[in-house]
């Protein structure tokens, strides 16, 4: 298993309110829809004025990410609806292979 790791900023508690929404609502909804994809998350946290997010997600394989990125899975995905409320985000995106995974019944 792969995961995939992400960053971005929203200038304010409104707008961040607005990406976790896009991204409970309508990125992880598109996401189940595909290949391979074995979940998201998204993490959260206030930093110098400004809230920053890394979203998390975990794939199958490197062919099950490239169905969702392209040929160049380091490249970053970032949808219209994120970008008009993010204030800065990465246009690239790191993996690391899963060493372990627990998991809860």
């Amino acid at each position: 298993m792969i995961a995939r790791l992400w960053r971005g900023r929203a200038a304010d508690a409104a707008k961040a309110d607005a990406y976790v929404r896009h991204f409970t609502d309508t990125f992880t909804a598109e996401l189940e829809g595909l290949a391979g994809n074995r979940g998201a998350g998204l993490l959260r946290r206030e930093i110098d004025g400004h809230t920053e997010f890394v979203a998390l997600t975990l794939w199958q394989s490197r062919e099950a990410i490239e169905a969702f990125t392209g040929p160049d899975i380091s490249k970053s995905v970032v949808e219209p609806e994120a970008r008009a409320v993010l204030s800065a985000f990465d246009d690239f995106a790191t993996h690391y292979e899963v060493a372990f995974k627990s998991e809860q019944p």
